[in-house]
């Protein structure tokens, strides 16, 4: 990006690289990484936080990347979906929606998959109820949520040496 009125220095990692750039302090985080850094699997959906599509992790914790300026992740380390597919992290959790039809149109999967990601990462199995819980803030508009729910827990049994049903 060329330099620009009310441009600031952004440093930070994302999907593992160091990435250092001037960028507008108005420039919010998913704007950043779908334009600058063309990684474009961070959708932009509502852009008021409500409906998850643009989930990404903050330093290991889900954010609405529409709500959080690039500069304030300074610093700190991001991760994508795309970070997360590359490094093997989400293949249990993508055969899971697979095999459970958890996918659909696809539009809000990469924020479903970064949130259920940090939420196997916790550890444990989570119950039924503790998983919708988490995907509360995750609109869906075509899978009625059963189907990715049942993912979800299969991949947290499968990711605890469970069985998967």
């Amino acid at each position: 990006m060329n330099m620009m009125a009310g441009a600031v220095p952004l440093s930070l990692t994302v999907n593992g690289e160091e990435v250092a750039r001037m960028v507008a302090s108005r420039t919010t985080l998913a704007d950043f990484l779908r334009t600058d850094l063309e990684l474009t699997a961070t959708h932009v959906g509502c852009e008021m936080g409500a409906c998850g599509a643009c989930l990404v992790l903050l330093d290991g914790v889900p954010v609405h990347s529409c709500l959080v300026f690039a500069v304030q992740a300074q610093g700190q380390s991001v991760e994508t979906v795309e970070g997360l597919v590359a490094s093997g992290a989400l293949a249990p959790l993508q055969q899971a929606f697979h095999e459970r039809n958890a996918l659909q149109c696809g539009f809000c999967t990469p924020g479903m998959l970064v949130n259920a990601h940090a939420l196997i990462a916790r550890g444990g199995v989570p119950d039924r109820e503790e998983i919708r819980d988490a995907i509360s803030g995750n609109y869906c508009r075509c899978t009625g949520y059963e189907a990715i729910v049942d993912a979800i827990e299969v991949a947290a049994r499968k990711a605890n040496g469970e069985g998967a049903e």
